[in-house]
């Protein structure tokens, strides 16, 4: 027999999948407690501010997308975006594979 396929549905929802993680500064979902007025606690997740960002790389020429922080806007922002990306592949917290690349 002739070894199938894998469904092209199934690898795109793979690959689309995304944690919600910065690609600049790395901050991800935290965890804590709601606290009541009677001090009981309850664990809660602390959502970071994250948002789906185009932005023109002048030096590359080229739109790409990116999913930042508010915190991660404010930084492209003061360093620029060629910086800001440096200084996050340095950091670890983003690899150019994942960029994702509107136009040339």
């Amino acid at each position: 027999m002739a070894a199938r396929e894998p469904k092209t549905s199934f690898l795109i929802k793979f690959k689309t999948a995304m944690s919600k993680i910065c690609q600049i500064t790395g901050k991800k979902t935290q965890v804590g407690n709601n606290v009541s007025h009677s001090k009981r606690r309850t664990k809660r997740r602390f959502e970071v501010n994250l948002h789906k960002k185009k932005f023109y790389w002048v030096e590359q020429d080229m739109w790409i997308e990116l999913v930042v922080s508010a915190h991660a806007l404010r930084i492209i922002n003061k360093i620029g975006l060629n910086a800001a990306l440096k200084k996050a592949e340095k950091e670890g917290n983003l690899d150019f594979r994942n960029i994702n690349i509107i136009s040339l």
